[in-house]
Parts: C-alpha cells; structure tokens; sequence
C-alpha cells in the first residue's frame, strides 16, 4: 500500500468504496494505486492473453459490445470450472479462478462522492449564479455599452495559456489581462550557480516578444506580476490584490501539472491544491463590495472520465469510470472538477468548467509554441529513429547498430482501433474566451473535444505519409508486460540505459491511451453555450500538420530554443498562406509530397530562412539532417520522451507549470 497521506490529500475526500453486496460504504483506507487501471490488470498470464484476444476481436468485429458480451461468456465459464475443480479439491472456488484464470471476484466498486443537494436544488443554484452573471456582463460595459474584461491569467506561459496571450490580443472585448507568473531562476549548466533571476515583468516581455506582440499596440493590455498557484491566494501580494478585487472580471485557471508519469503528491499539488487556491482566490473577489467580478473558468480536461467502457463521457457529470483512471494525471484533474463543482454549490462561486481533449498546434500551420509533450512526443521519436537510420555514418558495425536501435523505437503499443481525441488549440482557446462574455456557460462543464476522433491505424498511416516513417503497431497488452521488459532488460545489458528508461517511459506515459476502449466525450455545450462553429475540426487534418511542423519547424523536439521556434512559427505561418494561396487549398488537403516539394522550394533547410530567388528544383540541404547521424540515438530518443512528460530538459531553467491541457 502507499505510504501515508496528509489528510487533505486522502483520496476518501472525494471518493467512497461500496459494498456490491449491500450497498453500504466500506471504511478504510483507499490507496490512490487503487484506483488506476494498472493496480487491477496485467497480474496474470491469463489476464493477458484474455486482454490480447479482445484486442484481436475488435480489430476483426469492430463491435465492441460483441466483445465484452463475449468476454462475459468466457469468464463466466471459466468460473464454472473454478466452481467445480474447488469442490472436486475441496478449496474455495474464488482462489481457484485466481489463481488458475485471473479471475477476480470483486465485491465493491468505487464511486465519487455525491453533493447533497437534490436535482431541484442544484436547478435553483444554477439559474441564480447564470442571473447574477448576467448582471455583472451587463454591468461590465463601457460608456459606449461594449464588453470591458478584465481578466486574470494562470499559466500563461504553457501551451494554452499562451494561445490565450495570443487571441486575447486581438479580442476588442478584453481591456486588460493580468498574467500571473513566477520569477526565473537562470542557473550555469555547469556548475549550477545562479546567473540571474528574471522578474515576472521581465519574463513578460519576453513572452510577448515570443508571441509577436511586443511591438503591437495590444501588448499594453498584458501586465505579468507575481504569484504562485501552490500558495495561498495565489502567492498575490496585499497592495496587489486590493488593486484586483476593484477590477477583475474573470479568473481563467490554467496553470497545471501535464505529467503522465508524476507520483500521486506531485500531481495533487499542482492540480487539486492549484485549483483550491484560484477558487478561493475568485471567492474572495466575487465577495468584495462593488465588485466587477463575473465568474471563474477552470482549465480541466476531458480525460476526467478516466477508462469509461461504453458509456458516454458525459458533460452534465463526473462517474468513477468502470475501468479507473490512466495516472495520477487524471485522477486528479478529476478531483479538481469536484473541488469547483463544490465551491459552485457550496460556496455559490459563479464557475465554469472547460475540457479540452488532448490539445495539438493549431488548426493552418500546426505551429504549437515550442510544445513537445503528449501526442508530439512519440512523433518526434519516429522521426528521430528515422533520420538516425538514414543517415547514420560510421563502419558498418556503428551503422548495422544504431539502425537496429532505432528500429526499437518505431514498434508502437497500439491498437488499431483504439482512438485518441485530438484538438487544435485555436478551437480550445476560441471556446475560453467565448466562455468569458455569456453567462449560459456558468455552472457548466463544457467538452472542448471532437466527434471525429483519430485511431491508431490513421496515425501511423499518416506518419508513414508525411514522415516516411514505417511503424509497427504491437499489441499494448503483449507489448507492456511481455516484449517491453525483455527490450528494455536486453538494452541495459547493452548498454543502451538511456533508450531503455526512454522506451519505458514511453510506453508508461501512452500506453493507456492505445488501447481500444478509449472514452467516448460527449460535445454539444461548445455550439450551444459558447457558440462556437458546429463544424468541429478534423482530427486527421490537425494531426497531419503536426507532423508537418514537427519535422520542417522543430526537427523533431531538436530546436529547443523557444526564440528560435517563435521565429521559424512565423516564417512557417506566412509560408502555409502562401501555400493555401497558391494551390486553392487548405493546407491539410494538399497532398504529402506536393507539400514537402512546396516548401522545400521556399525554405533553407539548414537556417529555416526564405530562399531569395530559389530555382524550382531547390531541394532541403542534407547536412542538417545528417546530423541525426552523429547523435547517440538513446540519449535523442531518451530526450524527446523526458520532453514528453511535461517536465522542462533544460538544465538552465526551473521547471514551469504550464497548461492545464489534456492529458
């Protein structure tokens, strides 16, 4: 069991184990181990190939309650058997079907706790705080009745809250946003002395310069000042916070932990406890006298619903899911969206909740800031394994070497069917903003996610095209508890430790999520509370990009330097209008390799700078690419899975709590 937890992180805070028996609660410790899918799968030879079997009749049914009909019938035939070897042998046919089958007779379930309030009462709750909201967004008007927001910013430095900076800009409704950022420390690779500190008004203005906002009449509307989601009312000064009760309008919480593989503390701390110091922070502002404030939106996450089976993620409420929850990630962004729905009812803070599915580049250019996390990780390791077998140099001993390394990192656990629900983070950011001037979306939990998900067989069809990257898909099942440990124990033998940890962590951070039986979200609330355009994007089209900006613009996570990928996006969005402009199409459409002849006929490889004048049969430069070659393919593929984890790589920088995006 884990070890002991302070009180305010005990899991029982929101979630109760109950009796199948009787329906009672059962007291006692709940582990938070307990209620991730890897504590109750994978423990025995059978479980295993009973998960492997499935994974083979979806990819040949595609009927998914066929499937798990069928597995009802076989396990129920397989504790038949337990029933009778128990009485031939005299022993308890439960430990029989344990300890033959992997079956396991579970005797109670876990759910989350229920809010004391009847439907009646949270209906009444509901059109109270919408009213109110009302008033205060008619209230917060200019002299010529157009919306004047104030808004405070938490994460502006991820992924999202940037997109925020970016589309706030040039928002006429919003008149200032206040960005709360923390001081940085800049430390000697070296030695680990401390150079500087950077101000949070330093910060800013480099963060601005990063969004080409710098030098726009819009970036007076940006003031960054101090503060620390991890502390109470948000570590804001006194002087500060006076100034802000007087002027705020809204609180957008998007500062979050995005990593997968984070122990359960660490992601509490930043999920749970973050959102318990901004929801007190908003209650604290919406309490003042002659207050402006209109509500508090909250950043979470679709993936809330953890491994739903069959039934549909809805918006309206949370359930334990049936098959728990992938990591601590998702746990306890769950616990978070309970934390703000009790402040919603208990406190009658005026909320909303937001939940992005996994969160990619946005939509034209798939330019995404810098961002190697998630979904871009293990396409930076395909295209890294790829480049490291094209143009690997050396004797034919080092080549024949790294090329059968890096053949290990393009086997992927997935299965063919299983689908991941991806979403650029224009249409994310488009939905918070519009969430900032209604007051439909109060009290609400609203998807921003797709109804046009993408399945393993796409990604790596599409990788094939855009990549010329050939991966193979394993089954996740067989590839965990069977072919990873062998890899991975072979490679250290090797000497290979670092592609070793890099492939483990792969495989941790994803493999939940390539299975089949992914979460189906429900979507409706982003048209008809936000308003936004019906016509969802088109997860195929948004993944394409992203490779596309992966290989041309990031080089596969190799440009690290968040200046140097801010120039490149620039270039690289003026590039993709001149493409629409000159083919009629919207860049996705156009085809794989008319789009690598297009750029490669505007753009030096090597300096990623227009070339002035360039013949058509301009070709990319292959010193660059080259340079994979002379890299040690464990420690590149070791660093785009470190990259993928949400922890900041570079040893001059503290580590940022970035967005609250999606798993």
């Amino acid at each position: 069991m884990s070890e002991q937890l302070p009180e305010e992180m005990d899991p029982r805070r929101f979630i109760e184990r109950v009796s199948l028996i009787d329906g009672e609660v059962i007291e006692g410790e709940i582990a938070p181990e307990e209620l991730l899918v890897h504590h109750h799968r994978d423990s025995h030879p059978a479980d295993v190939q009973a998960r492997r079997f499935m994974s083979r009749l979806m990819d040949e049914t595609g009927d998914e309650s066929a499937v798990r009909q069928r597995m009802r019938e076989i396990q129920q035939v397989g504790q038949q058997v337990s029933s009778r070897i128990g009485k031939i042998l005299g022993r308890d046919p439960d430990k029989v079907a344990k300890g033959l089958f992997g079956l396991k007779k579970r005797e109670f379930f876990f759910r989350f706790e229920r809010p004391p309030y009847s439907a009646d009462e949270i209906e009444r709750i509901l059109a109270e705080l919408k009213g109110r909201a009302l008033m205060q967004l008619i209230d917060a008007r200019d002299e010529e009745g157009k919306p004047h927001l104030s808004v405070l910013l938490t994460g502006g430095t991820g992924f999202v809250g940037q997109e925020i900076i970016w589309q706030a800009a040039s928002d006429p409704d919003i008149a200032e946003m206040v960005v709360l950022i923390r001081p940085k420390t800049i430390r000697d690779r070296k030695s680990g002395e401390v150079v500087k500190v950077l101000s949070p008004a330093e910060r800013g203005v480099a963060l601005l310069e990063r969004l080409w906002l710098a030098d726009k009449p819009a970036a007076k509307k940006f003031r960054f000042i101090a503060g620390d989601v991890e502390q109470p009312r948000l570590g804001v000064t006194d002087d500060e916070y006076e100034v802000l009760q007087k002027t705020l309008t809204h609180v957008i919480h998007c500062a979050a932990s995005v990593a997968f593989d984070d122990p359960y503390k660490a992601s509490f701390n930043a999920n749970v406890l973050g959102t318990q110091n901004a929801l007190s922070f908003s209650e604290g502002l919406q309490n003042s006298d002659g207050t402006p404030f209109v509500s508090h939106l909250s950043i979470e996450t679709s993936y809330i619903h953890g491994r739903q089976a069959q039934d549909l993620a809805r918006e309206d409420e949370v359930v334990f899911p049936r098959n728990y929850y992938n990591n601590f990630y998702e746990l306890t962004k769950a616990m978070a969206s309970l934390e703000t729905e009790r402040s919603m009812l208990d406190k009658k803070l005026r909320v909303t909740q937001l939940c992005p599915a996994i969160v990619i580049g946005e939509s034209q250019a798939g330019n995404n800031r810098g961002d190697t996390k998630v979904v871009n990780a293990p396409v930076n390791v395909f295209g890294r394994a790829h480049e490291a077998i094209t143009h690997q140099r050396g004797n034919v001993f080092d080549r024949t070497r790294a090329a059968a390394l890096a053949q290990l990192a393009l086997l992927f656990p997935g299965d063919a069917s299983a689908e991941l629900n991806l979403i650029p983070v224009d249409r994310v950011v488009a939905g918070i903003l519009a969430a900032t001037k209604r007051a439909a979306p109060v009290g609400e939990r609203i998807h921003l996610a797709t109804d046009d998900r993408l399945t393993s067989e796409q990604i790596r069809d599409i990788v094939h095209e855009e990549l010329g990257v050939k991966i193979k898909l394993a089954d996740p099942t067989t590839h965990r508890t069977v072919t990873l440990p062998v890899l991975t124990k072979l490679l250290s033998g090797l000497g290979q430790d670092r592609l070793a940890h890099a492939l483990k962590k792969l495989g941790t951070i994803f493999g939940g999520y390539s299975e089949w039986g992914q979460p189906i979200h429900q979507v409706g609330n982003d048209v008809r509370l936000l308003g936004l355009d019906p016509e969802r994007p088109v997860t195929a089209d948004a993944f394409r990009m992203l490779c596309r900006h992966n290989r041309f613009v990031q080089r596969y996570g190799a440009i690290k330097d968040l200046d140097e990928v801010s120039r490149r996006e620039k270039i690289w969005a003026e590039l993709m209008r001149d493409l629409e402009a000159a083919t009629g199409k919207k860049a996705p459409a156009v085809a794989a390799q008319e789009f690598r002849d297009f750029v490669r006929s505007r753009i030096d490889y090597d300096t990623f700078k227009p070339l002035q004048d360039a013949p058509p049969e301009a070709l990319l430069h292959s010193s660059a690419a080259a340079a994979f070659g002379h890299m040690d393919i464990g420690a590149s593929i070791d660093a785009a899975a470190e990259a993928a984890s949400g922890r900041d790589v570079d040893a001059e920088t503290t580590t940022e709590k970035g967005d609250g995006a999606a798993s």
